[in-house]
């Protein structure tokens, strides 16, 4: 954005005030500070800063202990650097307001290591040093709550005498219930170029899903995921609703999840997954072959959190064993039919609780080094994988983070300060919760035992 377009921007929204300038955690959380409007210019030239730490603390805000990036370095500046989006008018909140996101940059132009929008402007640079562009999608699932004492409830729809109480897939009447919510949601999307595209109710009541058009610019698709979150938590609120991207709100009832569709391009614009046949090419198969060779050591990507694996249970709608079929959807790893031209890997690991460019790192770096690699997938699994004797993802968190910490294949794709910073937050985020005792556990031992 340069000057002339901010000054246009501020005669377009002479209502706001304050722009917002904020990076991307590593849990997907932006974090910032709020500036005058008439900081807007300073701002998109790099004359905001903010602590190099901000992009790695854990989910509850806090640094992590021995962080190399606060005590080492005195916890030094890093250079606001704007993603190139420009400002983004943020009027579907109560008072308008504006939205700068940036990346964090070293005084010596450099990125910071462990920014996660740098991770993935790293893997989408190293796609394109060798002439390919990744086309990607993504599939976000929410739930609409009533949150009463901070614990969520199933809503009750507008125009309805009880709250819901069944799953109801694909069920047109709550969609045309929530016609207000959803025709917010695409005003909102359209306003701010994210390709929102078909809206249906998924497997949990008062779930939902919304699926975020093609882009042949990973940043811009992570960019929109984000954003996109964003809204619909805020228009949510407007309508009298909590909306929750948590993998597993309710332990009972489907989980949300985050799928990926991608394809590369070459130079001349072809689809290198495509070999005018059913199968897909030697590509698609080591790409395959790279997602399943890195997916356990980079399944605290997919399930960052503690209520992640409640998602990643056998039966429940998300994968757990490690393995890649055609049209099968209890696959980790699906291709999906249709045209030759439009040949496509499905990447169904990751929970809507993952951070959107940490996620697409992970997948589009562990499908490059196995086009680079050559690696050979197992053979494509045929019938329920649940059943089926394939390696396992890591059903605990735990057992995640040391995979993450010691993985080779997540070294080649991560920066490994990112990776030595990101697996302290995760254990420091366990220790958290080890040290807390449930209600379920007083109910089963306090007179039990």
């Amino acid at each position: 954005m340069t000057s002339q377009n901010a000054q246009d921007w501020l005669s377009d929204n002479p209502d706001v005030d304050s722009i917002t300038v904020a990076v991307c955690d590593i849990n997907g959380v932006l974090r910032g500070k709020r500036v005058p409007v008439d900081q807007l210019e300073k701002a998109l030239n790099g004359g905001v800063r903010m602590p190099q730490s901000a992009c790695t603390l854990d989910i509850f805000g806090r640094d992590i202990e021995d962080s190399e990036l606060v005590f080492e370095t005195g916890d030094a500046d890093g250079i606001c650097v704007a993603t190139g989006r420009g400002v983004i008018a943020r009027t579907w909140d109560k008072k308008p307001s504006g939205l700068l996101q940036v990346m964090l940059g070293k005084e010596n132009g450099k990125p910071v290591g462990a920014d996660s929008r740098q991770a993935l402007a790293a893997i989408t640079k190293r796609y394109k040093d060798k002439g390919l562009t990744p086309v990607v999608a993504t599939e976000m699932e929410f739930y609409l709550t009533s949150v009463t004492n901070g614990i969520p409830q199933t809503p009750t729809l507008p125009d309805a005498h009880r709250s819901l109480g069944m799953d109801n897939i694909l069920s047109v009447t709550e969609l045309d219930s929530l016609s207000d919510f959803f025709d917010d949601i695409y005003v909102a999307c359209h306003a701010h170029d994210i390709a929102a595209d078909s809206a249906i109710s998924e497997g949990g009541a008062g779930q939902f899903e919304i699926n975020l058009l093609h882009s042949a610019d990973p940043m811009k698709a992570a960019d929109d995921a984000l954003l996109f979150k964003t809204i619909v938590k805020s228009i949510a609120r407007q309508h009298g609703f909590h909306a929750t991207f948590m993998a597993k709100p309710f332990g009972d009832s489907a989980g949300n999840g985050l799928h990926v569709h991608f394809s590369v391009l070459d130079e001349t614009g072809q689809n290198i997954f495509d070999n005018g046949t059913e199968e897909g090419s030697e590509a698609l198969k080591f790409a395959v072959g790279g997602l399943v060779a890195a997916m356990e050591e980079s399944t605290l990507i997919f399930a960052p959190h503690q209520n992640s694996y409640r998602r990643m249970r056998p039966g429940a709608h998300a994968p757990t064993g490690i393995a890649w079929g055609y049209e099968n959807r209890t696959c980790a790893i699906r291709i999906p039919g249709g045209p030759h031209a439009a040949r496509r890997i499905e990447h169904r690991v990751a929970g809507a609780d993952a951070n959107p460019y940490l996620m697409l790192s992970a997948i589009l770096g562990a499908a490059l080094i196995g086009m680079e690699d050559k690696i050979a997938p197992p053979p494509p699994l045929k019938g329920n994988a649940y059943e089926a004797d394939t390696p396992q993802l890591p059903m605990d968190w735990l057992t995640a983070i040391e995979a993450f910490r010691s993985g080779p294949m997540v070294a080649r794709i991560f920066d490994p300060l990112l990776v030595r910073l990101y697996a302290q937050a995760k254990h420091q985020e366990l220790q958290h919760f080890l040290g807390i005792v449930s209600g379920a556990e007083y109910h089963a031992y306090l007179e039990t035992v």
